[in-house]
């Protein structure tokens, strides 16, 4: 009996996506072993962490590496760490950081939501937010030189996700913006862990991802980038990072499921998802209301999803939500006059449920 059979809760498929109120996503069972084989055991947790710092660099190309509890608290120590460096005073006076550079700068753009706004992310770690360009519009090098150039500028936070607004801003050329100025720059790339190394590429100082998401560990933060920076975020667990730590099984669920990543064969992972989405295409054609195409990820990420369209007569917010009630619960994205799947978790009697969902729920609407 699994935890959902024993605590009575509902049976979901989640075509949503890495979506925090769903799980996040499905860990092997390599990784729930070792998961399971961790919780009863004692560790010396600085080496723990040790190791799993190296490993993380190993993988992804970065000086060095660091775990926390999550992404967001990443955004939070991230920013402390650019005020304090590791200097036990300065991280003791956290979240008062009126006698620090305290001053973040991010694209108007980059201000998303992702169930807190990244905003109050920054906040938490005492620093303040200035708002370089317009959401509506893209925001440019002259913009981000302005805002780079008052004082106490700590460092340029910048975004890499499909729920950036406006116009996509030139990462490499942001970096080097703020590098121009002393300034380091830190990208919060929470669902771009396939893409950590571009992200690095960019020049970016820190590069904060989840572990949680396409890598499917337990939930945790994984940090990477520059040795001095990373250090320091290890440094701020004496101070407000005492409650966004990682643990023990979050530690070894990433330190297994990075060896699991490193031994996949990447190009036929693709290529099954790439075969998932045209098998669920072709089966959703039958569908009357409905038009299926292939969405790709607008951030570059090795994988696809698929957008539904409805015909005229149709809500699709009404559509997501009979989804939603009947059983199993199939949870998709919901936009204007569509749903947009991701199929990555699914198997592939998972996939023919969402399809013969789909059809209960277009006929429900219908009566």
């Amino acid at each position: 009996m699994g935890a959902r059979e024993r605590y009575g809760l509902t049976e979901v498929v989640n075509a949503h996506g890495t979506f925090t109120p769903l799980g996040v996503s499905r860990s092997s069972a390599g990784v729930a072993a070792a998961v399971a084989e961790a919780l009863p055991e004692f560790f010396v947790m600085h080496e723990l962490a040790d190791r799993a710092g190296v490993a993380l660099a190993a993988a992804t190309g970065a000086e060095a590496g660091a775990i926390t509890h999550c992404t967001a608290a990443s955004i939070t120590l991230a920013v402390a760490a650019a005020m304090t460096g590791t200097d036990p005073r300065r991280i003791a006076l956290l979240p008062d950081a009126t006698d620090l550079h305290n001053r973040v700068v991010l694209p108007a753009g980059h201000v998303v939501s992702y169930g807190q706004s990244i905003l109050q992310a920054v906040r938490l770690s005492g620093a303040s937010v200035i708002l370089a360009g317009s959401s509506e519009t893209r925001c440019t090098t002259a913009d981000l030189d302005d805002a780079l150039s008052v004082d106490d500028v700590c460092c340029l936070l910048l975004v890499s996700s499909r729920l950036v607004h406006g116009e996509p801003v030139d990462l490499v050329a942001a970096v080097k913006a703020a590098h121009r100025r002393g300034v380091p720059a830190i990208i919060d790339g929470a669902a771009q862990f396939p893409r950590t190394a571009d992200l690095l590429a960019s020049g970016a100082d820190l590069v904060l991802v989840s572990g949680q998401k396409y890598l499917a560990s337990p939930t945790a933060g994984l940090v990477v980038g520059n040795r001095r920076l990373v250090q320091a975020v290890r440094a701020q667990e004496n101070g407000i990072g005492r409650g966004m730590k990682a643990t023990k099984e979050a530690m070894v669920g990433v330190l297994t499921a990075l060896e699991e990543w490193q031994a996949m064969d990447r190009a036929k992972w693709e290529a099954d998802q790439d075969a998932k989405v045209s098998t669920f295409l072709a089966a959703v054609d039958q569908l009357p209301g409905l038009t299926a195409e292939v969405l790709p990820d607008p951030t570059g990420l090795p994988l696809s999803r698929v957008l539904l369209k409805v015909a005229p007569g149709i809500d699709a917010a009404k559509l997501a939500a009979e989804l939603q009630t009947g059983s199993p619960a199939v949870f998709v994205l919901p936009q204007p006059d569509a749903l947009v799947l991701e199929l990555v978790p699914l198997e592939s009697d998972e996939v023919q449920t969402v399809v013969k969902r789909l059809a209960q729920a277009l006929q429900a609407l219908q009566n």
